[in-house]
């Protein structure tokens, strides 16, 4: 990285965001305030390179605060990143029905956001087009990313959710529904930002939302992220096989061991009317 190792504002706050994780503690203060979002993401990436020395492995990203709607209640105005690990990331039998088990052990306050998650064919080429950019997607699936905060209560600012790993804690990938070659970008757009979503725990109705909440379309919000990754100092390259998910669609909502969720979507056209809902149980 360029930020120099030797920042002690840097060091500190790498130490406090890292046994935090590893504690799943609450983050100290005034250690674990980054001065900005610059900041911020280079502490981010300095964890993200240690993480990775200690033998757990980046194998994609995840986009949050993209669902404009939620802006306000968190007092985030605008889309962050982080990384997604394999140690955090989980995907459901293809074989089998779309439903998963995920354990909350060592996050904290953890919430569910349904999501709508890509995985790439290929690095999509620099200051890509929204079709050049579908053109580099393999796959499409609904998901749920479990996002947890080491900051108390919920609040943060913009630059401690960045610091905070993006507030990534797990994430589950449903059913993947390949893209076809030659796929229309335009009718892909619209169909995923015309998707219905109904998030229910324990069977009860607790929200509901649709793909043009993230950004316009989760096609947008990728396109969005993708050129923020590609803006951020040192930030790393996207890779074939990366897993992105693109923001919740409702609310996120506070869940515990035990509980079940599930989802039931509406939606038509390509690759959209394929996707179906997911079933979670929590341990």
């Amino acid at each position: 990285m360029n930020t120099p190792a030797s920042d002690p504002d840097l060091s500190a706050l790498v130490a406090d965001l890292t046994r935090a994780r590893l504690e799943a503690q609450p983050l100290p203060w005034p250690a674990a305030v980054p001065a900005d979002v610059p900041l911020a993401y280079a502490a981010a990436l300095a964890v993200r390179a240690a993480r990775s020395a200690q033998g757990d492995s980046p194998v994609g990203y995840k986009v949050g605060f993209t669902n404009r709607t939620i802006w306000p209640r968190y007092e985030v105005y605008g889309p962050i990143w982080g990384t997604v690990w394999r140690s955090s990331l989980a995907h459901v039998d293809a074989a089998g029905p779309n439903e998963g088990v995920l354990s909350l052990k060592g996050l904290c306050e953890p919430r569910i956001e349904p999501e709508v998650v890509f995985g790439l064919r290929e690095a999509p080429p620099p200051d890509c087009s929204a079709e050049q950019l579908v053109a580099a997607v393999d796959w499409v699936a609904h998901g749920y990313e479990i996002v947890h905060t080491h900051f108390p209560g919920w609040k943060f600012s913009a630059a401690q959710a960045v610091a905070d790993g993006g507030l990534h804690g797990r994430l589950l990938v449903g059913h993947a529904v390949k893209l076809p070659a030659g796929t229309a970008p335009e009718a892909l757009i619209a169909s995923l930002a015309r998707l219905k979503l109904r998030l229910y725990g324990d069977g009860v109705l607790k929200d509901e939302g649709v793909g043009a909440n993230v950004l316009d379309g989760p096609v947008q919000a990728l396109l969005h992220f993708v050129r923020e990754l590609r803006a951020t100092p040192d930030a790393p390259a996207l890779r074939a096989g990366d897993v992105i998910t693109t923001g919740t669609l409702t609310d996120a909502w506070p869940v515990q061991a035990g509980q079940t969720w599930h989802t039931e979507i509406e939606a038509s056209g390509p690759v959209a009317g394929a996707l179906k809902g997911l079933a979670v149980r929590f341990e």
